[in-house]
C-alpha cells in the first residue's frame, strides 16, 4: 500500500528540483575546478589530491580572464548603497516567534532568528528548525556541506524526522505503523519553520519515507514498551548514526529511477557536518558532528556577556579527536591518518555524514561506481581513492552530545557553521548578539582598543552609531545583525559600510577566497519560564 509520504515530507516550494541538484551538484568541486581563480587550501574543507590536481588547477590565462571580467584589473570605486546592502543581507533571513496560549507562554523558547550568506555558488550550507508535535521540544540545526550541497540538503530534510521518531514512545510508534498499514491519515510529528528558500526534494520523499519507516519498525521490535523513559542523548546519537547508515545503504542498493539513483550517490559521495540543538523545558541537548558550533549567551549580574561553548570542533585542533582517530587504526598508520591537519591529508572535519570515500572499502567503492550512472563514473573525484587507505572507515557521523540545564541568566543560543567562527571570536559573537537583543549597544562607550584615533575617525564612529540608531537601517533579525558584523567589522569592532559593500560586491569567483558560507540561528530563551521551572523544583 502506498505510504502517505506527503504527511511527513512537505512539497518543494517556489522552484523546481533542478535548481537544487541539477545546477548545484553536477560538480564536486565547483569552487575549485569551475572557477577561474585559485582558492587557498586553508580555506577549503576538502583538498583535492595531486592525482587530479591538474583537473582542478586555475586556468593558465586567469590574469587576462579576470581583466576581461573587469574585477581584478584596475581598482574601481563602486559601493553598494545601504538599501542594496540590506537587500543582500536580508534575502535569506527568517524569524519565528513561539505563540502564546491563554496569555501564558509555556515554552522556554521565545523564538529564533536565522539567516544565511552564501560564498560558494550555490551555497553548500543548510539550516532547519521544527517543533516536535508528538513530544515536547524544539529542534534547530545548521548543516555545512562539502564536495557539493547534496548531502547537506538531504540531512537538513531528514535528520529531524529520525530524531523525532527516536524520541517517540512505543505506543505512538505503534499507532503510526498501524495507520500506515491501514491507510489512515497520520498525525504529523514535526511542524517545520522554514524560509521559502529552504527546499524539500519532492521526488525523493517516498524513498526517504520508506527508510524512515524501516527505522521506526525496528524501534518497535527492539522496544517491548516496558520502559517509558527515553534517553534524549541516546536518541540523538542513534538518529545521527542511523541516517548516515541509510544514506550509505541507499547508495549501495541504488534505484531503478535514474534520477534518484544519481541523487542518492551524490548524497553519499558528498559530505556534511551537523550541529543540532534540542530544547525541552530547561533541558538543552546539543548534538554535534563536525566543526560547526553551539554557543550559549549568558548575561552576568553586572550586565556583561559571557560565552559558554556547548560543542567541540571535530578537527585537528581537538587533541581528543586526534587521539580517538589514532586509537581506531593500527599504530603503523599513526603518521598517515592525519596529515597537514586533515583526515588522510584531505578532509578538514573528522566527523561527517556521507563522505563514503572515507568509509567504504575500496572494493565496494569500485563496484558502486562501475555500476552507477555515467555521470558518476566520469567524475574524477569518485574514481579517486584517498592515499594510505588501509583500514576504513576513517570517518564517522556519530555526534558528541552535550547537556546543559538552562538558567535564567542563559539568554540565547547561537548555532552557526564555521564560516562565522572563522571570522569572529566567540566572545564577540555573544556580546554583539546580547547587546543587540537588549538594545544596550547604543549606551556603551565606544571602545577603540590600543589604536590612536584621530578626531575625524572618532567623528566617523559617532556618525555610524547615530546611523545604527536609525530605525530605517536597523536589523530586525539577530542573525542578520551578526552577519553584518562578521562581514563588515573593522579594526575598531564596528561595521564599516565601505568594507561591507566591497565584501558583498565580490563576484562568485572571488567570494570564496575571502570567507566561507555563513549560516546562523539565534535562539532566544524565555527567562521567566526558565525561572518558573526552577521554582517548581
Amino acid at each position: 500500500m502506498p505510504a502517505p509520504t506527503q504527511l511527513f515530507f512537505p512539497l518543494i516550494r517556489n522552484c523546481e528540483l533542478s535548481r537544487i541538484y541539477g545546477t548545484a551538484c553536477y560538480c564536486h568541486h565547483k569552487h575549485l575546478c569551475c572557477s577561474s581563480l585559485y582558492v587557498p587550501q586553508s580555506r577549503l574543507r576538502y583538498t583535492p589530491h595531486p592525482a587530479y590536481a591538474t583537473f582542478c588547477r586555475p586556468k593558465e590565462n586567469w590574469w587576462q580572464y579576470t581583466q576581461g571580467r573587469r574585477y581584478a584589473s584596475t581598482p574601481q570605486k563602486f559601493y553598494l548603497t545601504p538599501p542594496q546592502v540590506n537587500s543582500i543581507l536580508k534575502a535569506n533571513e527568517y524569524s519565528f516567534k513561539v505563540p502564546e496560549f491563554d496569555g501564558k507562554n509555556v515554552s522556554s523558547v521565545l523564538g529564533f532568528d536565522s539567516n544565511q550568506l552564501p560564498a560558494n555558488a550555490p551555497i553548500e550550507d543548510r539550516r532547519s528548525a521544527a517543533t516536535c508535535l508528538q513530544t515536547r521540544g524544539m529542534l534547530l540545526g545548521v548543516f555545512d556541506g562539502h564536495a557539493g550541497c547534496a548531502c547537506s540538503q538531504a540531512v537538513s530534510e531528514r535528520l529531524f524526522y529520525y530524531i523525532a521518531v527516536s524520541l517517540l514512545p512505543h505506543e505512538t510508534l505503534l499507532e503510526i505503523e498501524n495507520a500506515v498499514e491501514s491507510g489512515r491519515a497520520l498525525l504529523p510529528i514535526l511542524q517545520w519553520h522554514k524560509h521559502p528558500n529552504d527546499y524539500f526534494s519532492k521526488e525523493a520523499s517516498k524513498l526517504y519515507f520508506n527508510s524512515l519507516r524501516t527505522y521506526w519498525q525496528e524501534l518497535i521490535d527492539l522496544n517491548t514498551g516496558e520502559s517509558t523513559d527515553i534517553d534524549v542523548k541516546e536518541a540523538l546519537i542513534n538518529a545521527f548514526k542511523r541516517l548516515d547508515n541509510d544514506i550509505s545503504l541507499e547508495a549501495q542498493v541504488g534505484d531503478p529511477n535514474s534520477f534518484l539513483n544519481y541523487l542518492v550517490l551524490r548524497v553519499a559521495f558528498s559530505g556534511a557536518t551537523a550541529c543540532v540543538a534540542h530544547v525541552d523545558g530547561v533541558d538543552l541537548h546539543v548534538a554535534n558532528t563536525g566543526d560547526s558550533r553551539a554557543m550559549l549567551g549568558v548575561q552576568e549580574e553586572d550586565g556583561s556577556w559571557s560565552a559558554v561553548t556547548l560543542s567541540n570542533d571535530h578537527n585537528a585542533q581537538n587533541e581528543r579527536e586526534l587521539e580517538r582517530l589514532k586509537l581506531e587504526h593500527p599504530k603503523n598508520e599513526a603518521k598517515s591518518v592525519v596529515k597537514q591537519d586533515r583526515l588522510l591529508g584531505l578532509l578538514m572535519p573528522f566527523r561527517a555524514f556521507g563522505d563514503v570515500k572515507f568509509k567504504w572499502s575500496i572494493d565496494l567503492q569500485k563496484r558502486v561506481i562501475e555500476s552507477g550512472p555515467d555521470q558518476l563514473n566520469d567524475n574524477e573525484y569518485t574514481k579517486f581513492i584517498p592515499p594510505n587507505y588501509y583500514t576504513p572507515p576513517y570517518l564517522t557521523a556519530e555526534p558528541e552530545v552535550t547537556y546543559h540545564r538552562l538558567r535564567p541568566q542563559d539568554k540565547f543560543l547561537v548555532l552557526a557553521t564555521d564560516g562565522l567562527w572563522e571570522t569572529m571570536h566567540r566572545q564577540d559573537v555573544v556580546r554583539i548578539v546580547g547587546e543587540y537583543l537588549t538594545g544596550m549597544h547604543h549606551q556603551q562607550p565606544i571602545a577603540v582598543g590600543g589604536y590612536k584615533v584621530t578626531l575625524g575617525q572618532m567623528h566617523g564612529l559617532l556618525t555610524e552609531r547615530r546611523t545604527k540608531m536609525s530605525s530605517v537601517f536597523e536589523d530586525q533579525n539577530a542573525a542578520t545583525h551578526l552577519i553584518r558584523h562578521a562581514v563588515g567589522n573593522n579594526e575598531f569592532g564596528t561595521v564599516d559600510h565601505e568594507r561591507l559593500s566591497k565584501m558583498l560586491s565580490l563576484p562568485e569567483e572571488l567570494a570564496r577566497m575571502y570567507r566561507d558560507d555563513i549560516t546562523i540561528i539565534v535562539v532566544q530563551f524565555n527567562s521567566h519560564v526558565v525561572g518558573a521551572y526552577q521554582n517548581q523544583e
